[in-house]
């Protein structure tokens, strides 16, 4: 049995609630995510728990997919239909290459504002209690980059569409500036995180069949081993003791394993390798 869960998050509940629920399934209390999702958006989840959250940091996605529905003429203080109506206004029709067009000069990097709902922290306090406390500040900036993003449907009073962004880009922030680009306001009306790398929704079990017992587990190792450089090291003694090594590599960081169980990350130093996790 493995120590992973891939769940598909359904609308309407908090990441933190997703693990409540399944600390009762597994019978656990260690237990975590690699990234939260907002309670109106459903998708892909990766669930560790027992010796698994140990291994949370060097878990944290490169890649991730989404699928969003976008509402025209409406701006809210989330950025989401869930949030305070800020304001309304007319939009006029677009056909389907103005949009595109719009997406398109998404692709590649770019600076984006972090939106207020978020848990990024400025001055030792996090933008939703600013949010909640009414107190404007500057909000960060930060570097991401859209490699691919296309439209996949066109309604009356939005549309829909499919994007594969890097680690840390906000779709509801990007939601806003393909509108505000578009030349009107818009919110984000449905969000579908459907890939983590190359984890895919098809891969996940819903709570509602996890809890019944119809689920799949996945081993550590087979997430870890696509992400660093497997050394299948001999003298673990030395490892569960935290001792520096010397390895055979140029990679920055490896995963030291034995016999396809993963037990601990290290990273070079000069001329040797040290210990960053244990994760037996």
């Amino acid at each position: 049995m493995g120590n992973v869960l891939f769940v598909d998050k359904p609308k309407g509940i908090t990441s933190f609630d997703v693990c409540y629920r399944l600390r009762k399934v597994l019978g656990t209390k260690k237990i975590g995510h690699t990234g939260t999702l907002d309670p109106n958006a459903t998708g892909v989840m990766v669930i560790l728990f027992d010796k698994a959250t140990k291994a949370n940091q060097f878990l944290v996605s490169d890649n991730k997919e989404y699928e969003c529905k976008v509402l025209f003429g409406l701006d809210t203080d989330t950025l989401d239909i869930d949030g305070n109506v800020l304001r309304k206004e007319e939009y006029r029709l677009y056909d389907r290459k103005e949009i595109e067009d719009v997406l398109d000069s998404f692709l590649g990097t770019s600076r984006q504002k972090v939106p207020m709902t978020s848990a990024v922290s400025v001055d030792g306090k996090r933008l939703y209690e600013y949010q909640r406390e009414n107190i404007e500040i500057d909000v960060p900036e930060r570097d991401i980059e859209v490699f691919e993003i296309e439209l996949l449907k066109m309604y009356e009073d939005g549309f829909s569409f499919r994007t594969k962004v890097s680690s840390g880009t906000y779709i509801r922030s990007l939601a806003r500036d393909i509108c505000l680009k578009l030349g009107t306001i818009g919110t984000v009306q449905e969000l579908r995180r459907t890939k983590i790398d190359n984890i895919d929704i098809s891969m996940c079990n819903t709570l509602d069949d996890i809890e019944k017992g119809n689920y799949s587990t996945h081993d550590l190792y087979d997430l870890l081993k696509d992400k660093y450089e497997v050394i299948d090291y001999d003298l673990l003694e030395d490892i569960y003791n935290g001792k520096r090594i010397r390895l055979n590599c140029d990679s920055n960081r490896v995963l030291i394993a034995r016999d396809n169980e993963a037990i601990a990350i290290y990273e070079k130093d000069n001329d040797v390798y040290k210990s960053v996790r244990g994760l037996w």
